[in-house]
């Protein structure tokens, strides 16, 4: 084998590589993406926690919105519009779904916060779109979400002026798999 033809077989055994790693990297950023941002509070993604670390003073508003897909047949709202809470105070709310087919129906929610400045002081401990809803036909349910304001948004000159946060949920149909019989 000739030295050239060995360079050509390096080079393209290096371009065939890259190539396959940005085909990996494509289709591993959007999950890559949203672990960050539920990892990080970035753009405005809500983040989990196992408690809340207790009310300080001060109160700041939430407002719940409530959006669907249009190929759910649901309907989807908030059981109250707004609160006010303390920063640090463990707070539940509940969104109300009903499924309004005559069919049983499954849906998955996003969420996200705004002002996106907010995301990384705003905590869920308990929440629906942590899994699917799965709604029998004309079923109703009340699904809680429980969530605190971090304290530390009083400390953060972003956002210690912040009077009002609104979490936003949307409900995306998940297809099912048809059983066999």
């Amino acid at each position: 084998m000739t030295a050239v033809a060995s360079k050509n077989g390096r080079t393209a055994a290096i371009m065939a590589f890259a190539a396959l790693a940005m085909l990996a990297l494509a289709f591993a950023s959007v999950p890559l993406y949203r672990a960050f941002c539920q990892l990080t509070g970035f753009d405005g993604t809500p983040l989990r926690a196992e408690k809340a670390p207790g009310a300080v003073a001060g109160q700041i508003g939430v407002r719940f919105d409530a959006n669907i897909n249009q190929d759910l047949p649901w309907k989807f709202e908030p059981v109250q519009e707004t609160v006010r809470v303390a920063p640090g105070a463990r707070t539940q709310i509940l969104y109300r779904a009903t499924n309004l087919t005559a069919r049983t129906t499954t849906g998955q929610a996003v969420f996200n916060v705004t002002p996106e400045i907010a995301g990384p002081y705003f905590s869920k401990i308990e929440c629906f779109c942590f899994s699917e809803q799965t709604l029998k036909p004309g079923q109703s349910v009340d699904m809680p979400v429980v969530f605190f304001v971090d304290p530390k948004i009083l400390d953060d000159p972003d956002t210690r002026n912040i009077d009002e946060i609104t979490l936003s949920y949307t409900f995306y149909p998940v297809e099912k798999p048809e059983t066999s019989r």
